[in-house]
Order: structure tokens, then sequence, then C-alpha cells
């Protein structure tokens, strides 16, 4: 360096000092250049003292020379010793040459430059707070020093720092953030522990609400918890901790909505593998599930991503059980938020005041009850948990399609664990109660999917799907006008009559539906469509119609199937199916009231139903008999079996005639039993019995059918009366049914099946034919 050049008001002995290699002698020239700036502050000389700041910042702390720039630190730090509290006025000067030396190659300088900087510091105290954001931001890149002395030099630096905005009131948070956000997503170690560090720091101050810019620094947080150092993790997570205690203390002030989708990206883990990413995910899960217990409605707008992050966690094992679990609470809670208001248009929604401090959050037992109890219709115009008065209202608008699209996606998933679509369909049978309105614009989407999901491996899933598909099917949100039948006359309610040519009558009356029945809409027939497809392949299905039964009304499945088993072109699945339905019929303990009201044929609405299931049944013969025996029409039931001896009687028939005699001994034929006491008013229904006997070949049920008939009384009194003394004297209505043509349209059924099992037995018996065909 040119020692030559005038560095006025430094001496030449100073100046060559500064330069010395020798610490000592540099440490004499700063000692020296304190008291030269001594005189000029008492001279109140600031032009001097500029000077002398200048020379010691661009020809020494900047020199390309080392030791110069050595001796140009410890001559600045001197410089801010001899101000004292006037250092604040030259504070700018003094601390940018020294944080420049922050990036200097030489791990000496960089520990003097912090030397330097801590001094300087230490004189002006809270006058360094209009230029934290420059100390922080050099202090933030030492604390990533490779060096151990640099390392703890700027330890040293940070913890004067921190005293200071500690015990300030000045500190300029709103300039600070922007930088605190950028450097929060470093990668290093010791970077993010200083962040930590001094975001702990501020949260501890009373004066500084750090709460107003979470949302600028809560994914970065989130980061930095994924840390693999286990101390830096901890520290996260006590940082984590006190931002949400101050949430619980002081929600109305806390920005729920922007960082809700902050919360949602980090409740999904991207990489199973790794611990740390199951340490985000709880505690993210956590947050959102005060969030939704705090801010209620408000987090509404953000459901499907809620959804999507919380649903497949309903799956885990108890691995993550914890996550589970509060996953588990986060899907209720938000659950209760969906009203039936939110069927309504937007304009027509009412607002939700936002979170109150100091009210207290529903409690986890009232926001966890069974989703059972969600079925219920109750108000929830107030659902949010804080109400706040004099405070602007916020508009929630739900997402609705967003919702369903995560849960119609989760439901085509193969991949989806039971528990997860068991959540899906409580939440889709959830928003067809609340929002039957708005879901029904998803229906045609969803319901070839709810439809796959009856084949699902597991009773629980299909039982849920079964749910599912019952509101939808007897939701009056469904109802249209031109809802269509299976033979495409225009209906209103699948339990009208629905006959081939003709519409069923009593006497000359046409028969309506009947008004206890609960109106069905068109989806009602596709059900019954599909499900009768499904068991047309899978026969081990048929446990379906009998829990239908509990979720509609008995009436209309009967019903609804009958009609559509009437066009049934494949006659034999069609005899199969009348089979079981009737089986599900006569041995259901759940049926009573719908045989009951078969039984008597006292309305209008039984007889109509009768003749529904009457000209379906005629598929099968021996059902045709029972269903005959369950509403004591026994003279046609005499009339059936007459027939039987034109009908080709299989194996299978006569299996069929011995599961009727063990069903005519069970407690669902008490009745019938009882009656054979009343020999002179019965005389069709023991006629029919020993018609049955003739038909059975000496066997167990033979056996069984001839004790039976054994103990009728006095069977000389078997005569047959005349037609005006007959059993139809006791129920009146069924003098209008017109029994002829009912065993007219038996016949015809009947003779179809004949000619299907001869076509049959033609093709088996002529192969090629049966390709040609």
């Amino acid at each position: 360096m040119n020692t030559e050049k005038d560095f006025s008001p430094l001496t030449p002995n100073i100046v060559r000092a500064l330069n010395d290699k020798l610490y000592e002698k540099r440490k004499v020239a700063a000692l020296e250049i304190e008291k030269l700036v001594r005189e000029f502050v008492a001279q109140n000389n600031s032009t001097q003292i500029r000077h002398v700041i200048q020379i010691l910042a661009s020809e020494f702390a900047l020199s390309q020379h080392p030791h110069s720039r050595k001796g140009g630190l410890i001559g600045l730090a001197a410089c801010s010793i001899a101000l004292g509290k006037d250092s604040g006025l030259y504070l700018k000067e003094l601390i940018e040459p020294v944080l420049t030396c922050f990036n200097d190659s030489d791990s000496r300088l960089r520990y003097y430059a912090c030397e330097a900087l801590y001094n300087i510091v230490k004189v002006a105290r809270g006058a360094v707070l209009p230029h934290f954001n420059v100390l922080f931001d050099g202090l933030s890149k030492l604390a990533a020093d490779p060096d151990p002395n640099v390392k703890s030099g700027s330890e040293l630096l940070d913890r004067l720092l921190k005293d200071i905005v500690t015990e300030s009131n000045k500190f300029d948070l709103v300039a600070f953030v922007p930088l605190l956000r950028e450097r929060i997503y470093s990668n290093n170690q010791y970077a993010r522990q200083f962040i930590i560090s001094w975001i702990l720091v501020l949260e501890s101050v009373p004066d500084i609400n750090l709460l107003d810019y979470l949302p600028e620094i809560l994914d970065g947080l989130f980061q930095i918890l994924g840390d693999g150092s286990k101390e830096i993790r901890r520290m996260c997570e006590v940082v984590l901790g006190e931002f949400l205690k101050e949430i619980k203390k002081t929600p109305s002030s806390v920005k729920f909505a922007e960082m809700a989708n902050i919360l949602v990206i980090h409740c999904q883990v991207s990489d199973e593998s790794k611990l740390t990413n199951d340490l985000i995910q709880l505690t993210a899960m956590t947050w959102m599930r005060e969030f939704i217990q705090l801010a209620g409605r408000v987090v509404l707008p953000y459901s499907s991503g809620i959804l999507t992050a919380v649903l497949p966690c309903l799956s885990y094992d108890d691995r993550k059980k914890s996550t589970k679990e509060v996953a588990s609470a986060c899907n209720h809670s938000l659950m209760k938020l969906i009203t039936p208001e939110d069927d309504e248009d937007e304009d027509t929604q009412s607002t939700v005041s936002p979170p109150r401090e100091g009210s207290p959050p529903k409690s986890q037992d009232d926001l966890n009850d069974s989703l059972n109890t969600s079925q219920d219709s109750v108000g929830f115009s107030n659902i949010s948990f804080f109400t706040a008065a004099g405070v602007d209202r916020i508009q929630v608008t739900l997402d609705l399609d967003g919702i369903v699209q995560v849960l119609d996606r989760h439901l085509h998933d193969s991949s989806t664990g039971m528990m997860t679509r068991i959540a899906v369909l409580k939440w889709l049978y959830h928003l067809y109660i609340k929002t039957p309105r708005k879901m029904f614009r998803h229906t045609d989407s969803l319901f070839p999917m709810l439809l796959k999901t009856l084949s699902d491996e597991s009773d629980e899933v299909i039982l849920k799907d079964l749910e599912v598909l019952a509101e939808i099917a007897s939701s009056p949100a469904g109802q249209t006008d031109n809802s269509l039948s299976c033979d495409g006359k225009s209906e209103v309610h699948v339990t009208d009559p629905v006959k081939t040519g003709q519409q069923l009558t009593v006497g000359s009356k046409v028969v309506d539906s009947s008004p206890s029945t609960p109106s069905m809409n068109s989806y009602f027939y596709k059900f019954m469509i599909n499900l009768l497809k499904r068991f047309m392949f899978h026969m081990n299905g048929f446990e379906l119609p009998f829990s239908l039964c509990l979720l509609l009304h008995a009436e209309n499945i009967f019903h609804s199937m009958a009609d559509i088993l009437l066009k049934e072109e494949d006659l034999k699945f069609a005899s199969t199916m009348v089979q079981t339905l009737n089986t599900i019929l006569l041995t259901s303990a759940e049926l009573f009231q719908l045989r009951n009201q078969l039984k008597d044929l006292h309305t209008q609405e039984s007889c109509t139903l009768f003749c529904c299931l009457y000209r379906s049944w005629c598929h099968n013969p021996v059902a045709t008999v029972s269903l005959c025996f369950l509403t004591q029409n026994y003279r046609h039931a005499y009339d059936l079996i007459q027939k039987f001896g034109d009908l080709e009687v299989t194996v299978d028939f006569l299996m069929e005639v011995d599961k009727l005699v063990q069903l005519i001994e069970s407690p669902i034929f008490t009745y019938l039993r009882l009656q054979l006491l009343d020999v002179e008013n019965n005389p069709y229904l023991i006629k029919a019995l020993y018609g049955l006997l003739m038909l059975l070949p000496q066997s167990q049920a033979f056996q069984l059918l001839s004790n039976r008939l054994s103990c009728v009384p006095n069977p000389e009194l078997m005569r047959t009366t005349d037609d005006s003394q007959e059993c139809g004297a006791k129920r009146p209505t069924q003098a209008h049914m017109d029994y002829g043509e009912l065993l007219e349209h038996f016949d015809r059924v009947q003779s179809k099946h004949l000619e299907v099992r001869h076509q049959r037995a033609g093709r088996a018996n002529h192969p090629d034919r049966k390709l040609l065909l």
C-alpha cells in the first residue's frame, strides 16, 4: 500500500501501525484513533469524524491487503467506541464496510470483522435497529461459517443483538419479515438453527406481534421441521407450539384462510420412508384440527384440499396411530361444519362471523360425535364456534364441486384403504342429507361408481354404499316430473303400477300408489335395475335386498323388482330371482309389516301389491303358490296346484316344494296351520295342501306334511260349499280380483318358460345349431 498518500487527519504513525501484520501494533493505532475521534467529538467536528471513518473504510477495511483490512476493522471499532452515544449518527458508514468483510475468504479476517461489529453494536445499542436487516443478513451467513472461531464470534454478536431487540420497542417487524421469509428456506442446519432462535426471541417480545405475519413463514417452519438434526426439529416444534398456543388465545387476529393451504400441503406425506415426514404430517394435521375447531366455517372453501390430506390417513395402521386419530378428528369436525344452509344459492347464503377472542371452542367430544348422529336434520345457522359482535362478517362458500371430485377420485382409486372408502361413503351420505339439491347435480357422475362399489370385498363398505344409494333413491331432491318406469311410461312414483299392455285395476278403479309409501325418484329404478344386473353375474349377492329393506320402504323395493322382473328376458334368471325374493319376503323378521299388509288384502294398495308381485312370481310356480298361501288366497293356490300336472316336474321343482313344506311348518305360517282347524271355511286350503302332498315323492317332507294333515279334525267335513259361502266373505276386497285373468297370466308365463327350456334342450342336442345361433 502507498503510505505516502495523504490520510490526514490520521498521522503516518497511525497509518503504518494499521498496516502492520502484528495485532499489537494495530491495537496501538486503534487507541490513537479513539483518542483522535474523541477530540473531534469534543469539538463537535462531524466533518473530520466522517472523514476518518471514510478513510478507515475505503483505504483500509476495503483494501486489497489483508493486514490493512484488519487494521481498518479495528480502527472502525475504535471510532464507534470514541463516538459513544453519538455513534448512531454514523452507523451506516461504520457498519457497511465491516459487513463486507464478512464475505472475506480469510477466516481470521471474518473473525475480526465479527469482533469489530460486536463493539460497534455494543456501543450503539438500540440505534442499530434501523440497520437490523443488514445485520441479520450478515449474521445469518456467519451462522453457517465453517470456522469454529468465526461461528463463536457470531454467536456472541447474535446474543447481543437479541438482547437489544428484546429490550427495545422500536423494532421494525414489517421491514424484517420479507428477509425472514427469504432466509427461512435455507437448507443449512446452522442457518436454520439461527432462524429458529430469532423467531423464538421475536415471539417472546410482548410488543412484537409476529402472529400477524405467521402466514409468511409457516411453510418455512414446516420445512425446517423436517431437518435431519434432532435439536433443530425440537426447537422448531417449540416455535410451532408457541404459535399454536397464541392462536388459541387470540383467534380473532389469526389469518386462518391464508394458512389453510399451507397446512394442506404439509398434511400430505411425499416420502413415507422418512420419519421426519411423519412428524411434519402429524404436526400439520394437529394444526388443521385446531384451525377447523377455532375458525369453523371459515375453512369450508378449503374443504377439498383438507379432505385430500385427511382421507388417506384414515387407513393408517397402528404405526401411525396418532396421525390417524388426529385425521379422524379433522374429518369429523369438518363434516360438522356443513349445514342445510350450504344447499342454498350463493346469493342467499348467510355470512359467518370470524372467531372472537376469548370465546371457548367447541369441546372435542362435541365435535367428534359419531357420524350416525350427523344424519339428523339439525340447524347449524350458528355453526361458527365463535360469535363476534360489531365485526365484519365473512361470506363463506362451500367448495362442493371440489369435495365431490376428491371423494370420487378416492372411490375410483383401487389402492384406497378400506377405512378411507368408508369415510368417503359417509361423506357422500352426509352431503346428500345436508345439501341434496346441489349434490344431485353430481349424481349422474357418481352413480356408476357407487353401483360398482357394491362389489367391494368389505361388507362394511357395501353397507355404507347401500346407505348412500338408498338416500339417493329416496331423496325428494332427485324427483322429476318425467321419471320413467321400466316400460318407458311416464310416472312420478316407482310404486305406480307398471303392467304389460294394461293398467292393473281392482274392479273398475285404477289403483294408485299408497299415500303412505315414500316417493321414489328416477334413480330408484336405475338402482333396482343395476342391482338385478349385479345379481345376474354375482349370484352370491342375494343378501343385498334384505339390507335394502332396512334402508328403503320394503314395499317399494318388492314392487319395483317385480316390475323389472316381469319384463326380464332371461327367464331362468327371473325364476331364480323370484325364488330368492320370495324367500326373503317369507323369512325376514324385518318384513313382518309387509307380510301383514299382504296377509289380509283389506286395502286397494295391498291388493295392488299382491297383483304386482303375483305377475312376476309366476316365473316360479312354487313361489306363486307360497304367495297365495301368504295372502290367504287358498282357492287360487288350489287352482295353481292343479295346473302343476301340466308343468315339467323336475328335481329342482320338487326341492322347491320340499322347502315350501318346511316353511309351512315355520312360525311365519302359524295362522295358516291354525286355519286348518276351521275345515268348513277353509276347504281349499286343505285341498291345496293335499295337492302338494300328492306332488311330493315319499320323502321326509311328504311325511311332515302328511302328519300335519292327519291332525285336521273331521276330514269328512272337507266338502266344498257354494260360491256365496266361500272364504271370500271374510275379505270383500278379494271379490273384485280378477283371478281368472291372473290364472291366464300364470299359464302364459309358464308357457314361455317351457318354450325356453325346450330351446335350450334343442341347442344342447344339436351343437352345430348352437354355434350358428
